[in-house]
């Protein structure tokens, strides 16, 4: 595939579609087919993130439901086979360990088979094996990234999944194996969009922040959307991105905003091997619908380093969700607080307080920002809570939950005036199991020495059942 492109010797710009923000986010099929009429060279997306937190990482289910990754899926598939050009996926099934990669790659079976698609496609696997991570720490070699704390064995050993994100280089060695289709494990979120053209001799930097751009799709336009397609055309001294929507433009606001997302410096975005360096990085709006983006350089680090991202089972949990509109219950509402957690805590008292928590989320107050809520007096006329109790078992987070409900509701407090219960309960059955709750274990930087060969990859036939 990617020796039918270097066969054209007078390429002087690379285009690459990205569909959507995450597979299985959807895309409308007018903005896709206006995508693949600007002959796109290549069709790349981003299937996943750490965003909706370690219970998807740590029980290996996806986050994105099935039927619709598998609509995305077939209209991307067949349009890369129809035009004979390549299909990069990264971070499959949603967090990309094996069990993701492994419930995406049965999905692609599925579609070629029933579509009758050919080609070759490269399977990435990013689960780091235990005991190399375990070697790694024993040698010094694992760095904890802010806010991550220091790593003890137990994390590495109590972690249900441990995956790497890959950087470009294993897509691009699959690239260069001939690959039509690549579905990879974790990735960091440009590698699959600036693989193709980082292989071809285009500029790294520029490449990257290209995948940056495009990793969410329509994001970056105005008005943005995560379920809308994006083009990137990449030159040899810059690159433009337009939507292909008439709904949507990009702007140098919308771009240059999107350029700064999820980055805790707005000049610099670590990576694997480097860092995208955006001090010289220019925006300028060339027509009403795109944005051209120049002057992006990537800075090579000392050492290659790959992120490490793990989760473990911490207990279960059972929450109960109810409202209340008191003013003197609102007012009153952490010393209530502070009597249930003494009366439950009393009625169980040959249970271990450190085995199980019990958190009051109140939205009207401080739900949404917690203790960083600025405006934590001011007082809403109604609230909401969310009673979310984890605990060693699902029974035992069940008992507490129940008794903890049941003590709010009956809580006598100053000003009270009905002894009819102080919670309003949407919901019959009023409590409702959540299941195994995961935590984050890992999230540091590991060394290695050869970033191409890291990662087993995998050469197989879409054809293959």
């Amino acid at each position: 595939m990617i020796r039918d492109i270097e066969a054209d010797s007078e390429l002087s710009e690379l285009r690459i579609l990205s569909p959507t923000a995450i597979l299985g986010y959807g895309f409308p099929e007018a903005s896709f087919r206006r995508g693949l009429e600007r002959r796109p060279h290549a069709i790349a997306v981003d299937a996943g993130s750490t965003d909706p937190g370690p219970y998807y990482l740590g029980s290996g289910i996806s986050f994105t439901d099935r039927s619709a990754v598998r609509r995305d899926l077939k209209l991307i598939l067949e349009a890369g086979r129809e035009l004979n050009i390549p299909v990069i996926i990264g971070s499959a099934g949603g967090a990309g360990a094996k069990p993701h990669l492994e419930w995406t790659l049965e999905i692609v079976r599925e579609i070629a088979s029933a579509s009758g698609l050919r080609g070759s496609l490269a399977i990435i696997n990013a689960d780091i094996d235990r005991e190399r991570v375990l070697s790694a720490f024993r040698e010094n070699g694992i760095t904890p990234l802010t806010p991550g704390q220091a790593l003890s064995e137990n994390d590495i050993t109590e972690s249900s999944q441990i995956v790497a994100q890959m950087g470009e280089e294993p897509l691009i060695a699959a690239l260069q194996d001939g690959a039509d289709v690549i579905l990879a494990g974790r990735s960091y979120d440009p590698a699959v969009f600036a693989a193709l053209p980082i292989s071809l001799g285009f500029d790294r930097g520029l490449a990257l922040h290209m995948g940056k751009i495009l990793e969410c799709a329509a994001i970056a336009a105005s008005p943005g959307s995560g379920s809308d397609c994006m083009l990137g055309t990449l030159y040899r001294d810059a690159f433009v991105v337009e939507p292909l929507s008439d709904d949507r433009v990009c702007t140098i606001a919308s771009v240059a905003g999107h350029s700064l997302y999820e980055k805790s410096n707005p000049y610099v975005l670590p990576g694997p091997g480097g860092s995208l360096d955006l001090t010289n990085t220019a925006f300028e709006q060339i027509d009403e619908r795109r944005v051209r983006v120049s002057g992006s350089m990537f800075i090579p680090a000392k050492s290659y380093f790959v992120k490490l991202e793990a989760a473990r089972r911490m207990g279960f949990r059972t929450i109960s969700i109810a409202g209340a509109r008191d003013p003197a219950f609102i007012v009153g509402f952490d010393k209530i607080v502070e009597g249930v957690r003494k009366r439950t805590a009393e009625n169980f008292r040959e249970i271990d307080q450190s085995s199980y928590t019990i958190r009051f989320i109140v939205y009207g107050r401080d739900g949404v920002m917690g203790d960083l809520e600025p405006d934590r007096t001011e007082i809403s006329h109604e609230i909401g809570i969310v009673i979310d109790v984890t605990a060693a078992s699902q029974e035992l987070a069940d008992t507490l939950c129940a008794f903890t409900r049941s003590t709010l509701l009956h809580f006598g407090y100053p000003g009270r005036m009905s002894t009819g219960g102080n919670l309003a309960l949407p919901y019959s059955p009023s409590d409702f199991q959540a299941g195994e709750v995961y935590e984050f274990s890992l999230y540091h930087l590991m060394a290695v020495e050869d970033p191409g060969n890291a990662f087993l990859r995998k050469m197989a036939r879409l054809e293959e059942r």
